[in-house]
């Protein structure tokens, strides 16, 4: 049930607020429990309405299943990434890599009036902090 609430607790609440209330009261009280429940019901129906037409056909088409948090496991999540066929590039080999082209830079002369094109790296200054 909700917030473990069983059909037996709700009971014994509504037996001691019978009680607590008094014969006099109690139906006023339950009156206005069931207004309130009736505006709840229609406030829902009202925003589930106006969500699905600001959505649009969209979302109807949309699995709410698989965006529920509950079946996410993270033990399963790290499995797949660990066992991922792709290659993840290091940092010991962007920073090899990195050496290549600043050293390619550094040994290509270039003059202030030739313009930069795109196959050129960009300048790298290695005395730079």
């Amino acid at each position: 049930m909700f917030f473990g609430l069983t059909i037996e607790k709700l009971l014994l609440i509504g037996v001691v607020a019978g009680l607590l209330i008094g014969p006099e009261r109690l139906p006023r009280y339950v009156e206005s429990l069931t207004k309130f429940v009736k505006r709840a019901r229609e406030y829902v129906t009202t925003a589930k309405t106006k969500m699905k037409d600001e959505m649009g056909a969209d979302f109807d088409d949309v699995d709410w299943r698989t965006l529920d948090p509950r079946q996410y496991d993270p033990r399963r999540i790290i499995r797949e990434a660990l066992l991922d066929d792709a290659p993840v590039p290091t940092v010991r080999a962007a920073s090899a890599a990195a050496a290549v082209t600043s050293a390619a830079a550094l040994t290509k002369p270039r003059s202030a009036t030739m313009p930069f094109t795109a196959e050129d790296p960009p300048p790298f200054d290695n005395e730079a902090t």
